[in-house]
């Protein structure tokens, strides 16, 4: 049981080919592209009007120099909300339950506003590490609380993302198993445990969204600090 319930979250493959490259290229395929005609679509309206509506909300505490990632955030936004959705489809495969691939976005993207911080303002990108007023003897063991926070931030980006997923799919699966075990035995209880399995359904729609907002929200207060 244990094995079953947790080979959802291994890597397809066909013929030994490991299929993850293409269900990370498929959301890319799905977004709409621009069109030559003067008036667009309601998908490429809605889109763009998402795309503005979220690059305002999420770059409005920042700078101008930090009005640059508004296209690397924007992209990312829309690639993790994509693969979270698409996850929720029956039979398919999630990339974002893979700490790996989570990783793999936290922890550049973390790196890159700690890279801009040291270079820009190497003072206060220092000054974060020891917070002011601090009793002389508490400061050398600040500095290392402060420090090992910091490294952990990229780890607590891919592990929070991973685990909020991961933990929707296995409830998902869980209840779905009883309510076709059930059916046949006590219909009243399997009817009710159905209810409560699209309830599920309908909050993990608002935690793959809600995730992927988070994921980036919290790349940008990286990156307002160092800025």
């Amino acid at each position: 049981m244990t094995l079953s319930l947790f080979d959802q979250f291994l890597s397809p493959t066909l013929l030994g080919v490991p299929l993850i490259a293409l269900a990370v290229a498929l959301p890319w395929a799905l977004l709409p592209a621009m069109t030559p005609r003067w008036q667009n679509s309601r998908l490429l309206v809605l889109q763009e009007w998402f795309i503005n509506r979220f690059t305002y909300q999420l770059l409005t505490p920042l700078s101008l120099g930090g009005h640059k990632w508004a296209m690397i955030f924007a992209s990312l936004m829309l690639f993790l909300i994509s693969i979270n959705m698409l996850g929720l489809l029956p039979y398919t495969f999630t990339p974002t339950t893979q700490l790996s691939m989570n990783l793999g976005f936290a922890v550049p993207l973390w790196l890159a506003t700690v890279v801009i911080g040291m270079r820009n303002q190497p003072t206060a990108a220092l000054g974060h590490l020891l917070p002011e007023g601090t009793p002389g003897p508490l400061i050398p063991i600040l500095i290392v609380i402060e420090t090992i926070s910091l490294f952990i931030r990229p780890l607590a980006l891919g592990v929070r993302l991973t685990a909020n997923l991961t933990a929707g799919h296995l409830l998902i699966h869980l209840i779905s198993t009883g309510v076709y075990g059930l059916l046949s035995m006590m219909p009243t209880i399997a009817l009710v445990s159905y209810l409560i399995l699209l309830l599920l359904t309908l909050l993990e729609v608002a935690v793959a969204m809600i995730q992927a907002y988070v994921f980036v929200l919290l790349l940008s207060l990286y990156l307002q600090e160092n800025v």
